[in-house]
C-alpha cells in the first residue's frame, strides 16, 4: 500500500506509528485531552518489579556499579565552606556499564521488551550516549539498530562531541544517519520507523525509564550499606527529564522518602537548541537548559505519544552551572580523584561541589552519575571547537560568563556557585501550556487533579494559578 510520505502527511499520522513503533495502546491510559493515569501506564506496560528489571540488566552487565566516595573533592570543597559544613560527596560510577553511561539502564529494557515482542531491530534518535547504548544493547540481544543523529549546522560543521558518541555508535554496530539541524530528524526518525517495522526505544518510553529506577534503587542500597543512613540529597544532571524521573521514582521504592532530589542543568539560556546559528555555540549537547526547561514545561514534546519522564512530578530544587564551571570540575575530578570522566555527569558534580558547603559535615550528598569521556568529549576538544566558533574563552569569574559568546573558566573551586531557577515558574508555564497547547479555556476536577500530581503540588495550588491567569485587566 502507497503511502503519502509529505511531512504533513508523516505529522499527521505520527501517534500511530509511534504507538505501532511501542507496542503500546496509549489511549487505554487517556483520561482527557490534558489528564492521563500516569501511575496505570508505568504499571501495566512495563509489568515487571524493580528486582525482575535489575535481573533483566543484570543479563547484559548492566547495573551494579561501583559508589565512589569523592574524598579528595570533599575536603577540597570544606576548605571553603563555614565551619561545621562540607557534606561527603559521593558518586555512582555509571560509566562502568557497557557503553559507558548510565542510559545502558535505559537501553536495557526497551532493547529487552524489543526482543521479546519479536522486532527484529531497534531504532533511537539521540546526540549520541543513548544511542551507543542501544547499540549495544541490540548488538548482545542479536538485533539490528539504527541511530538517528543530529550532527551538522548547514555549514556541515559538526561538535566534536557529538562526531565521538556517532563513532562510538557505529563501533557498537549500528547504522547511523547524521543530519542537520532543524525538524527533519523527527520526521526522518518517523520515516524509519514505518519504513523498517523496528522498535522505537524511545528515551521517554516506560520501558526507558523504569530502567533508571534501579539506578535510585542501588544508590540508596549502598549509601546504607556504607553509612547506615539515606543520602540527605542526590544530584541528578537534568536534560529530558528521564534521569531525574528514574532516579527519583528508584529512591522511592527504595523508602528514601526525605532524601531531596536536586536537577542540575548547564546555563544555556538565550540560545536555541533547534537554531542553526546558536547549534554549534554551546559546548555541551545534553543535561543543559536548552533540553530541561522546555522538558520540564512541556514533557509530552517527545517521540512518544506520553512521555513517561516527568521532572516535575520528582524536583525539589532545580539549580544550573555555567560551561565553565564543568571543565573545571571535569578538569578537577581527574586531577585530584584520579577518575576521567565526562561531560554531562560532572554538570551535577558541579553542581554538588557547591551545595556541598551549604550542608553540614555529617551529611550526604551523590552526583547519581558519571560518563565515559574520548578525545571528542574532552575539555580540550569542546574548548577549541568552540574558539573555532567565535567564542570566547577565558580564565575569570564564572559570573561573566555568557553562553553562546563566552566561557569563564573559574580561577579557583570556591568560584563555583549554583544559581536556582524557581520551579513555581516552571510550573505555572507548564500549567499555562496545557491550556494553550490542547486550546482549551476549562479544565475538569479529573485535570485538574492531574496538573497537581504532575507539578507535585495540589489542586488548591492549581485552582489559584488558573485564576491568575484569567485575571481581568483594569481598565481605569
Amino acid at each position: 500500500m502507497n503511502r503519502e510520505m509529505s511531512y504533513e502527511a508523516v505529522m499527521k499520522r505520527k501517534n500511530q506509528i509511534m504507538e505501532k513503533a511501542l507496542g503500546i495502546n496509549y489511549h487505554a491510559f487517556e483520561i482527557s485531552k490534558v489528564a492521563f493515569d500516569y501511575e496505570k501506564m508505568m504499571r501495566e506496560t512495563v509489568k515487571y518489579s524493580i528486582d525482575e528489571v535489575a535481573q533483566i540488566q543484570s543479563l547484559t552487565s548492566v547495573g551494579s556499579t561501583p559508589l565512589i566516595e569523592l574524598k579528595n573533592l570533599t575536603q577540597l570543597a570544606r576548605k571553603f565552606a563555614e565551619r561545621g559544613k562540607g557534606a561527603r560527596i559521593f558518586v555512582k560510577d555509571e560509566a562502568a556499564n557497557p557503553s559507558g553511561s548510565f542510559k545502558d539502564r535505559r537501553a536495557s529494557v526497551s532493547v529487552y521488551n524489543a526482543k521479546k515482542q519479536g522486532y527484529k531491530g531497534v531504532i533511537a534518535a539521540t546526540s549520541g550516549n543513548y544511542g551507543a547504548a542501544v547499540a549495544s544493547q541490540a548488538a548482545m540481544m542479536g538485533l539490528k539498530c539504527i541511530v538517528v543523529q543530529e550532527v551538522f549546522d548547514k555549514k556541515g560543521y559538526g561538535q566534536p562531541e557529538i562526531l565521538e558518541k556517532g563513532r562510538k555508535c557505529e563501533a557498537l554496530g549500528a547504522e547511523v544517519l547524521q543530519l542537520t539541524v532543524g525538524p527533519e530528524l523527527f520526521y526522518v526518525f518517523l520515516c524509519l520507523l514505518e519504513e523498517t517495522g523496528y522498535f522505537n526505544a524511545s528515551l521517554y518510553s516506560p520501558f526507558a525509564i523504569a530502567g533508571v529506577e534501579t539506578l535510585g534503587y542501588e544508590l540508596a542500597k549502598q549509601i546504607r550499606n556504607n553509612t547506615g543512613k539515606d543520602p540527605d540529597a542526590v544530584v541528578i544532571t537534568h536534560a529530558g527529564g528521564g534521569n531525574v524521573t528514574g532516579t527519583a521514582r528508584g529512591l522511592l521504592k527504595a523508602r528514601c522518602k526525605k532524601t531531596q532530589i536536586i536537577g542540575a542543568s548547564v546555563d544555556l539560556s538565550g540560545l536555541h537548541m533547534a537554531s542553526d546559528k546558536d547549534f554549534n555555540r554551546k559546548s555541551f549537547t545534553t543535561g543543559h537548559t536548552g533540553f530541561g526547561v522546555p522538558f520540564a514545561t512541556w514533557p509530552d514534546r517527545a517521540d512518544v505519544p506520553r512521555n513517561a519522564a516527568r521532572p516535575l512530578r520528582y524536583l525539589d530544587r532545580y539549580v544550573t552551572v555555567s560551561q565553565g564551571e564543568v571543565f573545571y570540575i571535569t578538569e578537577a575530578l581527574a586531577q585530584i580523584e584520579g577518575l576521567e570522566r565526562g561531560p554531562a555527569g560532572n554538570t551535577s558534580l558541579a553542581a554538588a561541589f557547591a551545595i556541598s558547603r551549604e550542608m553540614d559535615e555529617d551529611q550526604i550528598i551523590v552526583v547519581q552519575e558519571t560518563e565515559y569521556t574520548g578525545a571528542g568529549k574532552l575539555p580540550s576538544a569542546q574548548l577549541t571547537f568552540a574558539k573555532e566558533m567565535g567564542i570566547k574563552v577565558k580564565k575569570g569569574d564564572p559570573e561573566e560568563n555568557i553562553p553562546g559568546t563566552q566561557i569563564v573558566i573559574p580561577e579557583h573551586p570556591s568560584q563555583i556557585k549554583v544559581k536556582e531557577l524557581e520551579l513555581d515558574r516552571l510550573r505555572k508555564s507548564y500549567i499555562k501550556k496545557s491550556l494553550s497547547n490542547f486550546d482549551i479555556t476549562q479544565l475538569s476536577q479529573e485535570d485538574i487533579k492531574f496538573l497537581a500530581e504532575d507539578t507535585n503540588t495540589d489542586i488548591h495550588y492549581i485552582e489559584k494559578t488558573l485564576k491568575n491567569f484569567y485575571k481581568i485587566p483594569n481598565k481605569n
